[in-house]
């Protein structure tokens, strides 16, 4: 008899050891560092496997749906966001902001957000997509994600779209206004916070190992780490400057390598893990 109660004691035991998790549901919301997930071709497959993917390995249960658009600004999303299929989830991520920066659009204030004066700013075009997203569920957990920091970003299938990293403004705006404006409205709403741009791992100086250009003098092709680089023009038409071995935590000056992404899905998965569903 004592045999035959120990086993019922321990069967719900035994029984929920083997029950799945519940199932969360998440959509990501964002530019190309959301779109390129599922498609690395367009990393010429320098990525094998994104940092969407990579988080949904670290949590069980976790299914996603990538709501990324390649070249995005905040406003664009906001100003299409009910043409958008979106489907009511369980948590939301929202990942812009560095395309606005080198675009010109302005970071707005928190006053922008509150007052919803529109999608003119990031802050208002939030306001909008965010917005959107509790309309289709109110209990949704929303998380915010700031831009990483930008080295020199050379696209690798066409060398003519290029851009100078967050060391140096653009239109007289740092990018990291518009980390302050993400991280603003993430504190006024209690939402979570994953601040790539702090992240020390992530930081410009890791992008990559060098950029491969030309000795202004000598014209011959040489190695620079940052910060040398910053003052070696690279043109059109010179090798592409990131080799496979200049790769660090980007494979091009701004988007995550296999190194990044794994790094980013590390602090996004903790995030979830600590929500309470």
């Amino acid at each position: 008899m004592k045999v035959r109660r120990l086993l019922l004691l321990l069967l719900p035991v035994v029984l929920g050891s083997f029950m799945p998790m519940k199932g969360i549901t998440w959509t990501a919301i964002g530019d190309s560092f959301t779109y390129f997930n599922d498609h690395l071709e367009e990393t010429d497959n320098r990525v094998e496997k994104g940092w969407i993917t990579r988080t949904t390995e670290l949590v069980p249960g976790l299914t996603y749906i990538n709501h990324g658009h390649n070249y995005w600004t905040s406003v664009e999303i906001a100003y299409k966001i009910d043409q958008f299929d979106l489907k009511p989830s369980d948590v939301y991520t929202i990942f812009l902001g560095t395309n606005d920066w080198w675009l010109g659009v302005k970071p707005g204030t928190l006053e922008d957000y509150t007052n919803n004066t529109g999608i003119n700013t990031v802050s208002g075009s939030f306001r909008v997509i965010i917005d959107k997203l509790r309309s289709l569920n109110p209990k949704a957990h929303i998380i915010l994600m700031t831009p990483m920091q930008r080295g020199d970003f050379v696209y690798l299938l066409n060398n003519k779209v290029n851009s100078w990293g967050s060391y140096k403004d653009q239109e007289g705006q740092s990018l990291e206004a518009f980390v302050n404006i993400v991280k603003a409205i993430g504190k006024a709403e209690n939402f979570e916070i994953v601040d790539l741009y702090s992240e020390p791992r992530l930081e410009i100086s890791k992008a990559v190992k060098f950029k491969y250009l030309r000795d202004p003098q000598t014209r011959e092709y040489k190695e620079y780490t940052y910060p040398d680089y910053i003052n070696i023009p690279y043109t059109v038409g010179d090798k592409y400057p990131y080799p496979i071995k200049a790769m660090d935590v980007t494979y091009d000056g701004i988007h995550p390598s296999d190194k990044g992404c794994a790094i980013i899905a590390e602090i996004l998965a903790k995030t979830i893990k600590g929500l309470k569903f």
